[in-house]
């Protein structure tokens, strides 16, 4: 069997981790790691917290090596995912919503925007529902 790397705690560490784990107003996820971590420091293995907080134990794995490397602040932003990085350039369309108009119309429709600025029309839809 693997043993997990231990953690050792500062005071200010272990008080703002007690904190999350206490918080009534703390994302529930955030006070899972936190019991994670402190589980953790108590000496406890990544199979034997698992099982107390019914999670995974890759899940548990992983929080205790993100808290190693970036400490409190690595448990408390989610890591960034893969995936195509947006293209969607929302200035410009608001710019062509308000200072042009389509050739041959009145207005601009999500189809002719689309084709103007290149991107799918659930994209000019999605930008126009947040331009309110």
């Amino acid at each position: 069997m693997r043993i997990a790397a231990s953690i050792t705690l500062t005071s200010e560490q272990r008080s703002k981790l007690e904190a999350y784990e206490r918080g009534r107003s703390v994302a529930r996820r955030l006070v899972e790691r936190a019991r994670i971590v402190l589980f953790a420091a108590e000496g406890k293995q990544n199979d034997e917290i698992a099982e107390l907080l019914d999670i995974g134990r890759h899940t548990v794995a992983r929080w205790r090596e993100r808290f190693l490397d970036l400490g409190v602040a690595g448990l408390e932003k989610d890591a960034s995912r893969a995936g195509r990085t947006r293209t969607v350039d929302a200035q410009e369309i608001v710019r062509k919503t308000t200072q042009e108009k389509p050739p041959n119309a009145t207005h601009w429709s999500t189809r002719s925007m689309a084709r103007a600025v290149g991107v799918s029309e659930a994209s000019i839809g999605a930008y126009g529902s947040h331009m309110d």
